[in-house]
Parts: C-alpha cells; structure tokens; sequence
C-alpha cells in the first residue's frame, strides 16, 4: 500500500494545455511592460529629434541645465545660445529640451 502511494506522489501531474499555458501570465506581463515603458520612451525620443531638428535661428530655447536663451546661429551638431547681451554659449543641440513659444519671440 505504501508503494502505491509513493507511486502516485511522484508521478507528475497531468496539466491541461500543457507547459504553454504556464507563460501566459510572464507573456502578458511583457506585454503590459512594453505598453507602459518603452513605447512612451520611444515616442518621447521621437518628438525630442523632431525637436532637434526644427531649431532655427531666433528660437527662445530652455536647456537641460534650466539656461534660458535665444538661439544665435545653429550649426551641424550644436547651437551658440545668447542668454545676455554679449553673452553666447555654445552648447550640443541634445542639450535644448524644449522651444518656447513664437509669441514670446517678438522683441
């Protein structure tokens, strides 16, 4: 009686559907993960290269270290930045996060 039931403790148990339906749950976790983080990433990478790419001489820029400034002349890879007469800082063009708006341009 005893090797019966040693028998039947060590036999595996018969699972429906087999062992796919045991990544379903880490498969929607993914899932959910790549909906949550790294789409919204891509997309901010995105919009900040189109960000890039539009700037043009005479933007009122703000930059990741919080300078406040208009740019001066864009070249290749930076742009010269004027934050005060007769003060111009030239800085990567990765480092302006976001272009106020034209109505502020007018002076």
């Amino acid at each position: 009686m005893l090797a019966l039931i040693l028998a039947q403790a060590s036999a595996p148990p018969s699972s429906p559907g087999g062992g796919l339906l045991n990544f379903v749950p880490f498969i929607f976790l993914i899932v959910i993960m790549y909906f949550i983080m790294i789409r919204p990433q891509q997309r901010r990478q995105k919009e900040q290269q189109r960000l890039i790419s539009a700037l043009k001489t005479g933007d009122d820029v703000v930059t990741s270290s919080g300078i406040h400034g208009r740019i001066a002349n864009v070249k290749e890879s930076t742009v010269i930045v004027k934050v005060a007469d007769n003060v111009k800082i030239e800085m990567d063009k990765a480092a302006v996060t976001n272009v106020k708006a034209a109505e502020s341009n007018k002076t």
